[in-house]
C-alpha cells in the first residue's frame, strides 16, 4: 500500500488552471505536426480531443469499433448538460457548481479537478454555440435552462430530449473538417486489444480490424483512451450493448491503476425490466423529474390503476423525505428511496418493481399559464391539459415517444412507470491533474477515467466533463509530456515490443477460438450481470460481496472451459469480440466486489447496509475512507492498492443532506 500524487498545481483554488495554462511547458507548432497522437474511442471525449489536437497542429489517428463515430454512445445522453453561466440570474456561480459537484459526489472527489470543471463550462456552451448545436431559447433568444437533480438553480442546457446527440454531432463535424484535410485519420470497425509500452511508455496500440479479422500494429508518442465506462458488466443497463471495458482493462492489465471500481451508479427513471430476454434498459432522462411527480400508492399491493388512486392515497415519498429538493435529490438518493418503497410492498405495476413518473401537475400548470397567455378566460379542464400538453410535448416529445413504444402506454394521459438501473461508472482508471495514467504516455478521458465525479455523478455532468476534458484541458496537459518527446522519432511498428503484443493478443483470440465449449457468450455475461446486481449493486453487504467474489471466479472458469464461439477468427465475428469485453467484464467483476468489500463505509452509489444510519441514508467513514483506491494488477488473482489522499481546503466536509 502505497501513496500516490496527482500533480495539482499549487496555489488558491480559483487560479489554478488559469496559473497552470499560463506557464505550462509548450510544444512548437512546427514540432506538433512530427508528433503522433493515438486516440481510442470517439464519442464526446475522443471526437473534441481528436478535433481540438488536430486543430493544433498534431497527426491524430482514431478508433472505434462502430461503423461510424456518430454512433458512439455519447447520444444516448439526452438531458442536458451543465455549466455555470447564470442565465436565471437565480444565484449561480463557477463556485456553486463546484460546490453541488463536490457534495454530489459524497465528498470523495479533487477539489481541483472539479473546480477546473465548473471553470470551463462556460466555455463548453460558447464552443457549442459556435458549433451551430441548437440548444433551446426563451421567448428573448436567450438559451434556456432547467433543473436537474442535485442542484437548487437551473443551470442545465438542452437540446429537448437530444442534448447528446446534438453536441455529439457539433464535435463530429469539427472532426470531419479534420479529417477532410488530413489531420486526422479515422479507423472505424477496428478496437483497441493492447496497449504496446517501451521503456516504460505508451508507444501504440494493437487493434484488430472487425471487418477482416486481421490484426495491426500502430504508433504513437501519446495514447487517449476515451472509451467510456463499464457500466455492461452488469449486461442489463442502460448502456449501448457494445459498450465495454477492454480499452481500460487492457491499460489496467500494463500496469494502468484502476480507480474506486465499485463507484457505479444507479440511474433512478429507466423503464422497468419486463423480460428476461431483455438485452438492454431504457432512460428516460433525468430531465423528466424536472416536471414529474415520483409517487406510489400508501396502500400497500395496491392493484389499482394509477389515475383511480386519488390524490389523498398518494405518497410522494420524495418530496415528503427530502423537502428541500423533493423530485430533484441526486441520483442515488432517488434509487434507493425507491428500491425502499418497492421492497415495502408498494411497488407498481404487474412486476411491483416500478414507481409513478407523474406529468398530470405539470401539465395543469403549464396549461394554465398558456391559457393566460392566450387570453382564454375559465378555461375548462380539456383546454388546460390540451395546452399543457403542448408545452410538455415541446420539451419532453420525444422521450414520451419513445417511452409509449416501448411500453404502450401514454404518459401525457397515465404517469410513466420507472425504476432503477445501472447507467454510469464513476470509476475508472486513475489520472492525475493532467489526465496521465500513471502509464507515462497513456491518458484517460471522459468516463473512462475517475476524476471529477467522486461516489456519485449529478446529471447532465457526464457531457460537461467529456467535452471538458477533451475541448479544454488535454490540449493544454499533453504539452505537459510531449515537450519532452520532440526529439522521439516514430518507431517501427516491426519493433520487438509492437511483434509481442500482437502476439499475446493472437494468442488469447487462439485461446477463445479453441474452447468449442456448450455454452453462449451471452449465457456468461448475464450470469455475470446478475451476481453483480444483486450483490454488487444498489445495496452491498460484507456476506453477498465475499459470496460474488468467489461466485465469479468459479464463472470465470467456467467461461474458459466452456464457452463456444461458432465462426472463424480471421473474418467478422461479433460472437468473437462479445467473448473478449465478456473475459474482461469478468476480471473486472471480481475488482469491482473487492473494492466494494474494502470500503467500510457508504457513500454515493456505494451503498453497503451495514453502514447507514436510523433512517437509511448512506453513513460515510470520513476518518478512514477519505482517499482515492487505486488498484494495481499483481497477478491473475490479486491487486495491491494504492491511496490517493483527498484532500479538502475550500469545502468542509459534512454530512450530505438534501432536507
Amino acid at each position: 500500500m502505497s501513496d500516490i500524487h496527482s500533480k495539482i498545481p499549487e496555489g488558491p483554488l480559483e487560479s489554478k488552471w488559469t496559473k497552470y495554462c499560463s506557464t505550462v511547458p509548450l510544444v512548437n507548432p512546427s514540432n506538433k505536426r512530427n508528433l503522433e497522437i493515438i486516440v481510442v474511442g470517439s464519442g464526446l471525449a475522443g471526437a473534441s480531443a481528436a478535433s481540438s489536437l488536430a486543430e493544433q497542429g498534431y497527426k491524430v489517428k482514431v478508433f472505434c469499433f462502430q461503423d461510424s463515430p456518430r454512433r458512439a454512445h455519447s447520444i444516448a445522453a439526452q438531458g442536458g448538460i451543465n455549466a455555470a453561466k447564470n442565465y436565471q440570474n437565480d444565484g449561480d456561480s463557477v463556485y456553486r457548481l463546484f460546490y453541488d459537484t463536490i457534495k454530489g459526489g459524497d465528498y470523495r472527489s479533487r477539489e481541483g479537478n472539479v473546480y477546473r470543471l465548473a471553470e470551463v463550462s462556460g466555455n463548453i456552451i460558447d464552443q457549442c454555440v459556435a458549433q451551430g448545436v441548437p440548444f433551446a431559447r426563451e421567448y428573448g433568444g436567450l438559451l434556456s435552462n432547467r433543473s436537474f437533480g442535485g442542484t437548487q438553480v437551473q443551470r442545465t442546457f438542452y437540446v429537448a430530449g437530444q442534448t447528446g446527440q446534438q453536441l455529439l454531432l457539433g464535435a463530429y463535424n469539427s472532426m470531419e473538417r479534420q479529417i477532410g484535410i488530413g489531420s486526422v485519420q479515422m479507423f472505424s470497425r477496428h478496437e483497441m486489444l493492447d496497449i504496446v509500452k517501451i521503456d516504460g511508455k505508451a508507444r501504440g496500440i494493437i487493434a484488430r480490424d472487425l471487418i477482416s479479422g486481421k490484426l495491426e500494429r500502430h504508433f504513437g508518442h501519446a495514447v487517449l483512451l476515451c472509451t467510456g465506462g463499464y457500466g455492461n458488466a452488469f449486461y442489463l443497463s442502460t448502456n449501448a450493448m457494445g459498450s465495454n471495458v477492454t480499452a481500460a482493462w487492457k491499460a489496467h492489465k500494463q500496469g494502468a491503476y484502476f480507480a474506486n471500481p465499485c463507484y457505479t451508479q444507479i440511474h433512478p427513471t429507466c423503464i422497468p425490466v419486463s423480460s428476461t430476454h431483455q438485452s438492454k434498459l431504457t432512460l428516460m432522462s433525468e430531465s423528466l423529474r424536472n416536471d414529474g411527480r415520483i409517487w406510489v400508492s400508501k396502500k400497500k399491493d395496491d392493484t389499482r390503476k394509477a389515475n383511480d388512486i386519488p390524490e389523498e392515497e398518494r405518497d410522494y415519498y420524495l418530496e415528503r423525505r427530502y423537502p428541500a429538493f423533493g423530485n430533484l435529490v441526486p441520483r442515488d438518493v432517488a434509487s434507493r428511496a425507491a428500491k425502499e418503497r418497492c421492497d415495502a410492498g408498494h411497488g407498481v405495476g404487474a412486476s411491483k418493481m416500478a414507481v409513478y413518473l407523474d406529468f398530470a401537475s405539470s401539465m395543469k400548470r403549464y396549461g394554465t399559464i398558456e391559457a393566460h397567455k392566450k387570453n382564454i378566460h375559465n378555461a375548462s379542464d380539456e383546454e388546460i391539459n390540451k395546452l399543457g400538453k403542448e408545452v410538455l410535448k415541446e420539451k419532453y416529445g420525444n422521450l414520451f415517444d419513445m417511452y409509449m413504444q416501448i411500453t404502450d402506454e401514454n404518459p401525457y394521459e397515465v404517469p410513466m412507470r420507472i425504476y432503477p438501473a445501472v447507467h454510469y461508472t464513476m470509476g475508472g482508471l486513475w489520472v492525475d491533474y493532467n489526465l496521465m495514467t500513471n502509464v507515462p504516455g497513456l491518458y484517460a478521458l471522459g468516463e473512462a477515467n475517475f476524476s471529477d465525479h467522486g461516489a456519485n455523478r449529478l446529471g447532465a455532468s457526464a457531457l460537461m466533463q467529456g467535452l471538458a476534458d477533451g475541448y479544454f484541458v488535454i490540449p493544454y496537459t499533453i504539452g505537459v509530456y510531449l515537450s519532452d518527446e520532440i526529439r522521439t522519432k516514430p518507431i517501427s511498428t516491426d519493433d520487438n515490443a509492437f511483434v509481442e503484443a500482437e502476439k499475446k493478443v493472437e494468442e488469447q483470440i487462439n485461446k477463445l477460438m479453441s474452447i468449442r465449449g456448450t455454452k453462449s457468450v451471452d449465457h456468461f455475461h448475464k450470469t455475470l450481470g446478475l451476481i453483480l446486481w444483486n450483490k454488487c449493486g444498489m445495496s452491498r453487504s460484507e456476506t453477498g460481496l465475499k459470496e460474488a467474489i468467489e461466485e465469479i471466479k468459479t464463472l470465470r472458469e467456467n467461461f474458459w472451459s466452456d464457452v463456444r464461439i461458432p465462426g472463424e477468427a480471421n473474418e467478422l465475428n461479433t460472437e468473437l469480440e462479445k467473448a473478449g469485453r465478456v473475459a474482461d467484464f469478468l476480471e473486472l467483476g471480481e475488482l469491482m466486489c473487492v473494492d466494494a468489500l474494502h470500503r467500510n463505509e457508504s457513500c454515493g452509489g456505494h451503498f453497503r447496509e451495514e453502514f447507514q444510519t436510523e433512517e437509511g441514508e448512506a453513513k460515510r467513514d470520513d476518518e478512514n475512507f477519505v482517499y482515492v483506491a487505486a488498484w494495481e494488477k499483481n497477478g491473475n488473482d490479486s491487486w495491491d492498492l494504492h491511496k490517493e489522499n483527498l484532500e479538502f481546503n475550500e469545502i468542509h466536509i459534512s454530512k450530505r443532506s438534501y432536507k
